[in-house]
């Protein structure tokens, strides 16, 4: 805990945060050495934590990134890493890589998911503060925010230290007050389906607005032309999700890797900050 930078004691201003996308230019290809993957229709081969991917370069590219989903490598097209990766290689570690200086791999390794978690809670944090129905817990949120942006430059001892899941619980009170906030200017009966089982439900054209859908699982849930708008998405999972002519747009903590889980095309209607995913028809 003592390697981690000082917060400051006024927060006149929201802090400066890392860049909330993958960069993978900048990054040691963490993501396909430090995370495990088992064969499936996702993955085309097991590969253990740790372990380098067999399509992997020795300049840290992918050597089949133009047809992973031809090759059986849907799930890397799936995953986003919302900048840890280059976050851990530049920041944490400085630009050392784990090739070259192999001593700091066991350690890069286990920062990576820590770090993906922070940045995934950085970006569900200054999504709330922009969302003007969320103004009473803002202060809560700027400091959140700040205390989440100040773990992100922390050592790589102090990360591997950090008790990440009290972060986000203490960071969900927040959230899920903002989601209320949001949801009650919707009129009528509001559905609510926390962690619901909707996996294959037929759900096209419903009217979803300001519906309560954290952690719901809606793998292969037939979306289309349903009415999303400030419904609350944290945590669902939407893979193979039929989201084609849906209205999403302002859907509130739908992230990238949600959608680039889903199907959709060009009439799926996102939020401003989210687009639509190549392999979308």
């Amino acid at each position: 805990m003592d390697h981690m930078p000082e917060l400051p004691a006024a927060l006149p201003d929201l802090p400066a945060l890392p860049v909330l996308q993958a960069d993978c230019a900048n990054c040691f290809a963490l993501c396909c050495v430090a995370l495990p993957f088992a064969k499936s229709s996702d993955f085309a081969a097991d590969k253990p934590a740790g372990t380098p991917c067999t399509n992997l370069a020795r300049d840290f590219r992918c050597g089949i990134h133009t047809r992973l989903r031809d090759s059986g490598f849907r799930g890397c097209t799936v995953f986003d890493c919302l900048g840890a990766g280059q976050q851990v290689s530049q920041v944490t570690f400085g630009g050392r890589d784990w090739r070259t200086h192999p001593g700091t791999a066991r350690q890069m390794y286990e920062v990576f998911p820590v770090m993906r978690q922070l940045h995934e809670l950085l970006a569900y944090l200054a999504e709330a503060l922009a969302l003007p129905a969320a103004a009473p817990v803002h202060p809560g949120l700027r400091h959140a925010l700040a205390e989440t942006e100040r773990w992100t430059r922390a050592d790589a001892e102090a990360l591997a230290a950090l008790d990440v899941s009290a972060l986000r619980h203490e960071a969900n009170a927040l959230l899920l007050k903002s989601s209320e906030l949001v949801r009650a200017e919707v009129p009528g009966r509001r559905k609510n389906h926390r962690g619901a089982d909707l996996m294959g439900a037929r759900l096209s054209g419903a009217d979803l607005r300001g519906a309560n859908l954290r952690g719901a699982y809606l793998i292969a849930a037939d979306l289309s032309r349903a009415d999303l708008r400030r419904a609350d998405l944290i945590g669902a999972d939407l893979r193979d999700a039929n989201l084609r002519g849906a209205d999403l747009r302002d859907a509130v903590f739908l992230t990238q890797p949600q959608l680039n889980a889903a199907q959709g095309n060009p009439a799926t209607r996102l939020p401003s900050h989210l687009t639509h995913p190549t392999h979308w028809a």
